[in-house]
């Protein structure tokens, strides 16, 4: 199958949506026009695009950002429907994301369609409107490059997009499109059918109009609803009711509305009806988030919640019942679900019922919605950020004993409608197998998709009762490391963590340089990965307790193996690959700048973050920023203190980046490393570029040459602005120790400025500066509050 060659890209509709659609495809290298109508003016020398970099400049506000970076923003050029339709004619691919109004679309289409090109590619991110509909306003030609492609908000950060054809988009098409999603905008891609609101939205608004419903039934308050419906039951921290802030009042009671006009015939028809309290709040301009008022709203500092009693706000108070907390803590699904269907307690009768009604609902439409269930669970998991899906927790629980639990209510006319489970839910034991997930229409069991993009994701998410993936041969391991080959490429090693959170304590550091060695002998090539996260650094529990037994001479030999082990890293005699996604922090971070090349996923989080514990880098961090300036001052791009000064206030501040763009601007990774959009294809890429490494001819970097310090006098300049901070009472007295500690290894000791060191004076000093501040009662306490509660302490 041939490649799609996208490069540039029309959006149209320059709202919320349609204008972050566009930051993240410009942000993946396309170039974008992004269209909406010209701004009315009265003067013919007005800027007729001014709404859109109105959007734009708003876009460069949101945070989280949808820009993986801020200079990204000058990739996307505004236009307009008057005056630029022609540029649609040099798209690849044109995205329509304007209001979801079916005519509103239509008429658009009818306007744009004479100047699509001949090749060009037209998707719609209708959120649940009929894509044969839509089809329709187009010709022949243009309908078989029809289809949907729906984006969840924001997109940047939500990884589904549903694939909707229409009964003419070509099937080739489909999969090329698809693997351009998954591999170039780094998304998961779940197929869907022509039904309103598709997959995610059919099953997860109906998930929260089931909630709505109980809590109603139960006269359960939103605050203790979302207590109830958050990560207690797997689901986002937003639960239920903030996340309808989230999304907008406004937005939320649109889709209900859609379900309403689309589905005149479903069972859960009458369920389908925005609630009164949410009118009252529309009605009266609380539509959630964006105008800071909705079911919650913050008067100060306390959160307050809507009442549906009073139609008033009153203080939140999400408090759990003991006996349900103690219900949603039991581990096993199977004990959990049956004392929930067992408790008479309202909040465990409420939990029961949105589940056992999501179940029903699931399976009954699942022939109609979807191809199978992994469809759904796929949806749901990355639509809605819920950690397993419909049919992998009725699954988990036991899928027999739910089938006849709700069976029972149903017949007791205890559930949400009496329409009966479909024959085949009682014909199977699960809805995931090794063979694959159930497919409905075929009463058979399919596999996973065999387009050739899946075949660069490694390990991808399994559902409940999937194969586990090839883990690979393992070559050598203790406690902490494991040293591997994938069948990929079995001649090259893979270096990963299996100490808790990847931390490094004694035990992994020893393992590291084992483990390298070993790849020295055995391997072409190194590459150092973890699955989920790289690395959250030192092990500060192991640390705090050496600190506090003043075990001096223990602390320093792990330093000394922890320096060891980067510098094996960067000084390997085959190539050395650090492949990162998520966190890579502290020690992590420096095992990343230390490999001879990186891959880093685009949401890959890298920095120096020790003085949030009060400590500075000592894994050769310090010592190769000062090589890193020297380097820099010699290539004629400055003074080397002018690096430093940067440096410095990077470190100082604990600065992490927000992607792996943002990694190779700070300077944790080079240009010329590779930011994998997709985080599951980050070691398939690695491999590919060690190999690559390998077969290139790879030369070791040879030990790095004396350099001028920095000294006292680098040392004086840093400080000038601490002393400003201190007295402006920005910085504490500690923040200030711990700041100069850093400038003083950065700037190579205490000497004088201009004398020559070598690299091993530059290990020296981060050392003796890091146990100089791990003596201080002021540092031990900040990693002592750090291991406590997971949050930095200024003190």
């Amino acid at each position: 199958m041939t490649t799609l060659a996208i490069r540039r890209v029309a959006v149209l509709g320059a709202g919320v949506m349609g204008a972050q659609i566009a930051a993240h495809l410009a942000s993946a290298q396309c170039e974008v026009d992004l269209f909406d109508l010209p701004a009315p003016t009265s003067n013919p020398g007005d800027q007729p695009n001014a709404l859109i970099h109105q959007s734009l400049q708003n876009l460069a506000r949101l945070t989280p950002s949808p820009l993986a970076h801020p200079e990204i923003l000058a990739r996307i050029t505004p236009a307009n429907y008057r005056d630029d339709l022609a540029r649609l004619g040099k798209c690849d691919l044109v995205i329509e994301a304007v209001a979801e109004k079916i005519a509103i679309k239509q008429s658009l289409y009818a306007q744009i369609a004479p100047h699509l090109g001949a090749h060009t590619i037209f998707a719609t991110n209708t959120s649940g409107l009929s894509i044969n509909d839509l089809a329709s306003c187009l010709d022949k030609a243009q309908q078989t490059r029809f289809c949907g492609v729906h984006f969840f908000n924001p997109p940047r950060y939500m990884a589904l997009v549903e694939l909707i054809p229409a009964k003419k988009t070509a099937p080739l098409l489909l999969d090329q499109l698809e693997a351009w999603i998954v591999s170039t905008l780094g998304k998961t891609v779940v197929r869907a059918k022509d039904t309103p609101n598709f997959i995610a939205n059919r099953v997860g608004v109906f998930a929260i109009l089931a909630v709505m419903h109980h809590a109603q039934r139960l006269n359960l308050g939103f605050d203790v609803v979302d207590a109830l419906t958050g990560p207690k039951i797997g689901r986002a921290k937003s639960a239920t009711f903030r996340t309808a802030d989230v999304v907008g009042l406004d937005t939320m009671a649109h889709v209900i509305t859609t379900l309403k006009d689309g589905l005149p015939k479903d069972p859960w028809h009458r369920y389908y009806q925005v609630p009164d309290w949410m009118q009252d709040l529309i009605a009266s301009g609380q539509l959630g988030q964006k105008t800071q008022a909705g079911v919650f709203k913050k008067v100060g500092k306390e959160i307050q919640v809507w009442d549906v009693q009073s139609k008033a706000y009153r203080p939140s108070n999400s408090t759990i019942a003991a006996e349900v907390d103690a219900i949603l803590a039991i581990k096993d699904p199977v004990q959990k679900f049956a004392a929930l269907r067992a408790s008479a307690h309202p909040q465990a009768q409420f939990v029961w019922s949105i589940f056992r009604d999501l179940f029903h609902y699931c399976a009954f439409h699942l022939k109609d919605i979807a191809d199978s269930t992994r469809a759904v669970d796929e949806a749901l998991c990355h639509g809605f950020a819920w950690s397993m899906g419909p049919f992998e927790i009725w699954q988990a629980a036991d899928w027999r004993a739910i089938d006849k639990a709700i069976a029972a209510e149903i017949k007791a006319q205890q559930t949400m409608v009496n329409a009966p489970l479909p024959k085949w839910v009682s014909a199977i034991k699960a809805a995931h197998k090794s063979a694959g997930s159930f497919n409905p229409s075929t009463d058979q069991y399919i596999a996973r998709s065999d387009l050739a993009v899946y075949q660069r994701q490694l390990f991808p998410r399994r559902l409940l009762g999937e194969a586990n993936p090839e883990m690979g041969k393992t070559l050598w391991q203790n406690d902490s490391v494991r040293l591997w080959t994938h069948p990929i490429d079995k001649g090259v090693a893979i270096l990963s963590l299996t100490s808790k959170m990847h931390s490094m304590g004694a035990n992994a550091l020893e393992g590291m340089s084992e483990a390298i060695a070993r790849a020295n002998r055995d391997a072409c090539a190194l590459v150092m990965w973890s699955p989920n996260y790289f690395s959250v650094g030192a092990n500060l529990k192991e640390v705090l307790a050496a600190t506090l037994a003043q075990q001096w001479t223990q602390l320093e030999k792990m330093l000394v193996m922890f320096q060891n082990a980067s510098l094996a890293l960067k000084h390997a005699t085959i190539p050395s690959v650090a492949a990162v996604q998520g966190m890579a922090l502290g020690g992590g971070c420096e095992f990343v700048m230390h490999a001879q090349q990186r891959v880093l996923a685009l949401e890959s989080n890298v920095g120096l973050v020790e003085v949030g514990v009060g400590v500075i880098p000592a894994g050769a961090g310090c010592k190769e920023w000062a090589l890193r300036a020297e380097q820099w001052a010699k290539a004629g791009n400055g003074d080397a203190l002018n690096y430093i000064d940067k440096v410095f206030n990077m470190v100082a501040r604990g600065q992490v980046s927000k992607s792996g763009f943002d990694a190779q601007t700070m300077g944790y990774a080079n240009a010329s490393d590779s930011v994998v959009f997709n985080a599951d294809e980050v070691l398939y890429v690695a491999l590919r570029r060690a190999r690559a490494a390998a077969h290139i001819g790879h030369r070791p970097q040879l030990a790095p040459v004396p350099i001028r310090a920095l000294g006292r006098a680098g040392i004086a300049a840093l400080e000038m602005g601490l002393a400003n901070a201190h007295v402006g009472g920005m910085i504490s007295e500690h923040d200030y120790r711990v700041s100069r500690a850093l400038a003083i290894a950065l700037c190579g000791g205490e000497i004088d400025a201009g004398t020559m060191v070598d690299e091993a004076w530059l290990l020296a000093v981060e050392r003796d500066e890091f146990i100089k501040l791990l003596k201080l009662p002021e540092t031990q306490a900040r990693i002592d509050h750090m291991l406590k509660s997971g949050k930095a302490l200024r003190n």
